[in-house]
């Protein structure tokens, strides 16, 4: 697997820390697994850059602008383009099997075949100065808001909006050219001139014989879907038409990372915005250990004030968790509290103070933390008391750039699962802003993943992986406190 390349100054580091999020992405859609990939992700790049670099030598020989497109859509073709090779050379096991059935029909040879017959999205997006298209991927696709659009291309805040909507309109009018230059048949030219006057306007109404049209003719449908800026469909058209196959899916996944990125982009949100509900849950929780806390020492009180009160047979009681002697009854079910409804560390109507003062201490130096939620507020499986782990666990720093990395987690658990969650805590301030193969919350340093639907079940000595994309600055650490279902994990 080749090394990625190397950035040849600091503008193009900062631009490989931000490419390579997009196209690890849609590699990891193009595959059946995260170190497939990841190399991948690694094979393509490089093919990418280098053709890249490639271009724009040429051009400034020739002293010509290059055709090509933007960088992240260009890393995109590459990814689909070496995974066409993988099919080729036997490696298509390692492919999403939808993505070899791809591969191998007609969609997948418009890409290369004649530049006349190519989607018209694609065509359309290359025809553009280099720095609209730019402008035109990261906001309709990479769905960055404009701010942040703005900044990365050097442009006036204020004036992106009316840059951006002037772009649209060149992007329609090389769409509009495009699908006049295609070759089509009679019936396609003659609905030419009413499509182009229909997606002009803004009423959505479309006749019913240009509608049965569309609905039977492919060709003109990708170009109805680029010539219509309003209504919402353009980064749809601009994601299938360029990328191919998963285009729809790779969008809906920026969208919720730049979500992810914008949450994480603004720490002092968790002090000042809208409250965070784990954290305002244990902190409830935390609040209500110390009140329970006290209500029962008020309640051990007045019990040993009350006349011909025998505290000694009262602890005795059946429930009480204690002998008659005042030591603890070997009961696992009241020695481990269960993940109720009821706040950890509440009084239990069914247990009867003892007056015993090691009891009255252990109940105020309960464990302020609160059992059986997690650190975004939902709830876990108690640890359990055993000495022997459970799980074993692999931390893997996968690949790492200026100021994010992709890391790896593999558990191994001694017991079947029928759903799992772990959680881990990171030391320097990491924030994960992707994962696959499973979701997950974050709050402060503590990252909770959950299951997907797909590998919820994992059977006795079997594991479960999952990977994620993150932020750091200063130092990276690596993750430490690794628990499944609430049960510690120990390092392999």
């Amino acid at each position: 697997m080749p090394d990625l390349p190397t950035p040849q100054d600091a503008a193009e580091a900062a631009l490989f820390s931000e490419c390579w999020d997009a196209v690890l992405s849609y590699a990891d859609l193009c595959t059946a697994g995260s170190t497939a990939a990841t190399e991948l992700a690694t094979e393509a790049f490089s093919l990418g850059m280098r053709e890249a670099r490639e271009a724009e030598a040429a051009a400034r020989g020739a002293g010509r602008r290059p055709a090509r497109l933007p960088r992240i859509p260009l890393l995109l073709t590459a990814v689909r383009t070496t995974a066409a090779e993988w099919e080729s050379r036997g490696l298509g096991h390692r492919l999403d099997p939808d993505l070899r059935l791809w591969l191998n029909s007609d969609k997948a040879a418009r890409y290369t075949g004649p530049p006349l017959q190519r989607p018209i999205a694609l065509r359309g997006l290359r025809d553009l100065q280099a720095a609209d298209a730019e402008l035109l991927w990261l906001a309709e696709v990479e769905a960055l808001p404009l701010s942040a659009v703005a900044r990365r291309l050097g442009l006036d805040p204020a004036a992106v909006g009316d840059e951006l909507a002037q772009v649209r309109g060149l992007f329609r009018d090389r769409s509009h050219r495009n699908h006049l230059d295609m070759p089509m048949d009679a019936q396609c030219r003659s609905y030419a001139r009413l499509l182009d006057a229909v997606t002009r306007s803004t009423s959505g109404e479309t006749p019913d014989d240009l509608s049965h049209h569309l609905a039977r003719c492919r060709q003109c449908a990708e170009a109805a879907a680029c010539l219509r800026l309003h209504g919402g469909g353009l980064p749809a058209a601009l994601a299938g038409g360029v990328i191919g196959w998963g285009g729809l899916a790779y969008l809906e996944r920026r969208r919720r990372a730049a979500e992810v990125r914008l949450g994480a982009g603004r720490p002092e949100a968790l002090e000042s915005g809208p409250p965070n509900p784990g954290a305002h849950k244990a902190k409830v929780v935390r609040n209500g250990l110390l009140v329970a806390a006290v209500l029962v020492s008020l309640l051990a009180l007045a019990v040993s004030m009350m006349p011909g009160g025998d505290t000694g047979n009262s602890a005795a009681k059946p429930g009480t968790g204690t002998s008659a002697d005042g030591q603890p009854v070997a009961n696992p079910s009241s020695s481990v509290p269960a993940a109720t409804s009821r706040a950890p560390g509440s009084a239990d109507p069914s247990r009867t103070p003892s007056g015993n003062p090691s009891e009255s201490t252990g109940a105020k130096n309960s464990d302020p933390e609160p059992q059986g939620t997690s650190s975004a507020g939902a709830e876990e499986p108690e640890p359990s008391e055993s000495v022997t782990p459970s799980c074993q666990v692999e931390y893997t720093l996968v690949n790492q750039w200026p100021d994010g990395f992709q890391g790896e987690v593999t558990v191994t658990t001694t017991e079947a699962l029928s759903d799992w969650r772990v959680t881990w805590s990171f030391k320097d301030g990491q924030k994960v802003t992707q994962m696959w193969d499973g979701s997950f919350t974050q709050s402060g340093a503590k990252v909770t993943a959950s299951a997907a639907d797909y590998n919820k079940s994992v059977p006795a000595d079997g594991s479960l992986s999952l990977g994620f994309l993150a932020s750091w600055q200063g130092k990276n650490a690596p993750a430490y406190d690794f628990s499944l279902n609430g049960r510690e994990c120990v390092k392999s």
